[in-house]
């Protein structure tokens, strides 16, 4: 009686743990094995190279780049999903009337198809779209969008974080759920006006959350793919492509298997940074380091 109980949690556990395992960490390891050998030449018989995959890919302009694209979407995107659902869930917090209705209509985009909502933007892009056609009521140029190396990554980026601001605000909503009304109470008393009285009360204590909304909106920008792929294809002259979009190239286009997994470890390997980053700054007491 006393083993089967010891045994009940594992059973409990034994469905994720399955689950992990078959879309996980098999098809890492398979990735991993890939990424050593080469199919550009054979591709049913391809050539065990070593870490030249990775040596190549590391020198590669292109790889760079879309390494480099790839941090500057998450500069543009991380700041904006983090700080501004929080204001917004701040705001609706406060038992104004028709908050739920709020709710609502912000959360819409969550639920939406990032495919139709990439679409939607394309089209708003256009240069005769409906975005230069307001430009235009007020005599100013229109935007190249989509076409302009220097714009094009921050209109992908608006299209994210359009998408991403009811998912992080309903994060934040579910933990303003457990600041103390007593202290926000005790900040007004002592003549702490609404800013204040957030900073100093509300901010601290859901610190938790918002390390966790950072790390999930920092993984999410690393992955980013849709987006590109509906709206610049990688352009206007590489300015768009990121690491997943070149990792789509070499797998589907250039059937560079090889190639494709290295930069899959890679990307892997970043994204474990983050989290690492994430535990040891927000989280070290949590995991006893």
């Amino acid at each position: 009686m006393n083993k089967s109980f010891k045994l009940t949690p594992y059973i409990f556990l034994l469905p994720a743990m399955v689950l992990l395992l078959v879309f996980f960490f098999i098809p890492f390891f398979q990735t991993a094995i890939m990424s050593f050998f080469d199919y550009t030449k054979e591709f049913y018989n391809p050539i065990f190279v070593g870490l030249e995959n990775y040596f190549t890919i590391l020198k590669s302009e292109i790889f760079i780049k879309s390494i480099l694209n790839t941090f500057w979407f998450l500069i543009l995107c991380v700041p904006f999903l983090v700080i501004f659902p929080l204001i917004v869930a701040i705001l609706i917090d406060q038992k104004i009337k028709f908050d739920n209705l709020y709710k609502l209509i912000i959360y819409i985009p969550v639920v939406v198809s990032i495919v139709v909502v990439a679409i939607a933007f394309k089209w708003l892009y256009q240069p005769q779209g409906l975005l230069n056609y307001f430009l235009g009521l007020f005599h100013i140029n229109s935007v190249p969008w989509l076409t302009s190396p220097k714009v094009a990554m921050a209109s992908v980026a608006i299209v994210t974080i359009f998408k991403g601001i009811g998912y992080y605000m309903m994060i934040y909503l579910a933990s303003l759920t457990s600041v103390p009304k007593e202290l926000l109470e005790a900040a007004e008393i002592d003549g702490a006006g609404e800013i204040k009285k957030h900073l100093t009360v509300t901010i601290p204590h859901i610190m938790p959350t918002i390390a966790l909304v950072s790390t999930i909106s920092s993984i999410s920008a690393l992955k980013v793919f849709v987006e590109i792929y509906v709206m610049t294809k990688g352009g206007p002259l590489n300015s768009t492509k990121t690491i997943v979009y070149y990792i789509y190239e070499k797998a589907f286009e250039s059937l560079d298997l090889g190639m494709a997994s290295s930069a899959c470890v890679i990307l892997l390997i970043l994204v474990m940074g983050f989290s690492l980053v994430n535990i040891f700054c927000f989280e070290r007491e949590k995991y006893g380091l």
